[in-house]
Parts: C-alpha cells; structure tokens; sequence
C-alpha cells in the first residue's frame, strides 16, 4: 500500500513510530506536511499537491491516510485531508470526526446525548451567569476549560470560588469560548488514556500528575504506568470513540465514586507514552488496522452532528 501520513515534523515520535512500522510491514509510505500542500477543487478530477521544495511541486497518491494534524492547524489540515476524502481516499480518522473532538463543548454534547458518562459541564455566555455556573457543577474547586485546547494547554483549576469568578471574567474579558466542569476530587490527580483502535481498547496507561500540579500529562511531569482496565471502563471507552466517529483515539476517563466518566476523546494520540509504558507494539497494531479496514473501501462519516 501508498500511505501518507499528515504531519509536519518527522522526527516526532509518534510519526516515526507509525512510518517505521509501515516500512516494517512492507508498504511504502511518505510524510506529509499539510501546510505545504494545495489543493485542486474540481468535480472531475480532485487532487492535493505537495510542494516538495522550490522547483518541485506533485500530485499526491496514496491508498492510505494517516491523519496526525495538530491542533493549531485544525482548519488547513481537515481541509486538505476532506480533499483527500473527495478523492475516495481512505483515513483511519475522517475530518468530520476530528473536528468533533477538537470542540470540546461540540464533544461533551455528542457524548452526553449518547448517554457517556461525564462530569458535570456547563458553558455559558452571559457574564450574569457567572454564579449560577459555578453552582451548577457543584461550587469550587471546578476545572475551567478552554472550548479548543489541547495537552493540558487551557486547561485550569480553579480552587475558591474567587479564584473560579476572577478566571472566568478573565476568559470572558478576551473573549474565548470556555466550560465549566466538575472536579472530580477521588481521582487524586489521576486519569486513564484508553487506546482504541476500531472497536477494542489495544492498550491503556493510568497517568497520574507530579506533586503540585493537577494535569497528568505525561509531558507536564505526569508519570504513567499499566493499568487494568475493568469492563466497564473498556466498554465506555470504545463507545466514546464511536460517538466521535474516530477509529483511531485516546480516549482519558477517570474513576469517580458514582462509575468511570469520560473527560476527553483526543483524535491524534501520541504514541510514545503508551508504547513506554506498556511494551506494546502500538504503532504496528495502527498500520494493521489500516491495512484491513481500508480493503472495506473508502470510510463513510460516522456519528451525527
């Protein structure tokens, strides 16, 4: 098979990862970055063309995509890869999918109209709703976030009321889109990226935060290890995956008093923490699920919204 992988940085983890095992399984594969690409818009023949450097300039041809598009190029990068979808070309993940998941107030209300466990979220506009917000996930502390973050980026915990009225004025004052979520406090600081690949959890890692921090991003100083997921975590997990319409995605739970809730369904999941903590072949089980899936023939949108 032709693959092309959409990433900007080759020496990323992750995109090694995945262009080693490719090659390892014998297929020829290349990495793309999307904000060197242009795009033909036609009926007839729809085609993305890649400006390899100054003189050379051609048209892309794969069997296969693999789209890992960060998230401050979200719009260029799903334009490219829905070009790449016009041309009836598979992807793993289908921008319409990938957009889903980048709006976290758009994700949280899939999931929560699918019945996905959650922790309490709410979103408003109105400055006067202020104190009804804080109320309605159960006062401080509460977790303030940004509707289009990533990593732990925009993410904040806010652990007076105060603190909560002076951050959300703060958001309100630069106009950003935010929600206002429950903090779970028997978590400890801990959560679960669940690996799902298709319809199975290949892999998960119980992450938990360094003193003096809130966020278990491993590349915040969280420091992860293998955990057993039990079934109704596996369940959750696959299910929030297909609410999303992603068959590639790391989906983060925690364990409440009241059963495990989703808090994030993350599109582009890096492949080095996983693979460190697990052993596991990750980026092999990827490319051997692109390789049965993509023979079903172009992907179709999945999910609603």
């Amino acid at each position: 098979m032709r693959i092309g992988i959409l990433s900007r940085d080759r020496n990323l983890y992750s995109t090694r990862r995945l262009v080693e095992a490719a090659q390892e399984r014998g297929h020829e594969v290349s990495v793309i970055d999307v904000l060197k690409c242009y795009m033909n818009i036609t009926a007839n023949n729809p085609g993305v063309y890649y400006q390899r450097n100054a003189e050379v300039v051609e048209e892309l041809q794969f069997d296969a995509v693999i789209p890992r598009i960060g998230a401050s190029i979200t719009t260029y990068g799903c334009a490219v890869l829905r070009q790449f979808e016009v041309a009836h070309v598979y992807s793993i993940n289908e921008s319409i999918a990938i957009n889903r998941s980048r709006d976290k107030l758009r994700a949280h209300q899939l999931l929560a109209r699918k019945g996905i466990g959650q922790p309490v979220t709410s979103y408003a506009h109105s400055a006067r709703a202020t104190d009804k917000l804080i109320e309605s996930v159960g006062g401080a502390p509460l977790i303030l976030k940004l509707t289009e973050s990533t990593h732990g980026e925009g993410v904040l915990l806010a652990e007076t009321k105060k603190a909560a009225e002076a951050l959300i004025n703060a958001f309100r004052g630069i106009g950003s889109d935010f929600l206002v979520q429950e903090f779970i406090r028997e978590a400890g600081g801990s959560d679960i990226r669940c690996f799902v690949v298709g319809k199975r959890v290949i892999a998960a890692m119980q992450r938990t935060a360094a003193a003096g921090e809130y966020r278990s991003n491993l590349h915040r100083g969280g420091v992860a290890q293998v955990v057993k997921l039990r079934p109704e975590e596996r369940s959750l997990a696959v299910r929030a995956a297909q609410v999303m319409g992603l068959d590639l995605a790391g989906v983060d739970i925690i364990r409440s008093s009241h059963g495990p809730l989703v808090i994030e369904v993350n599109s582009s999941p890096g492949l080095e923490g996983i693979e460190t903590a697990t052993g596991k072949n990750v980026a092999d089980r990827i490319i051997e699920y692109v390789e049965k899936d993509s023979q079903l023939g172009p992907n179709k949108p999945k999910g609603k919204g």
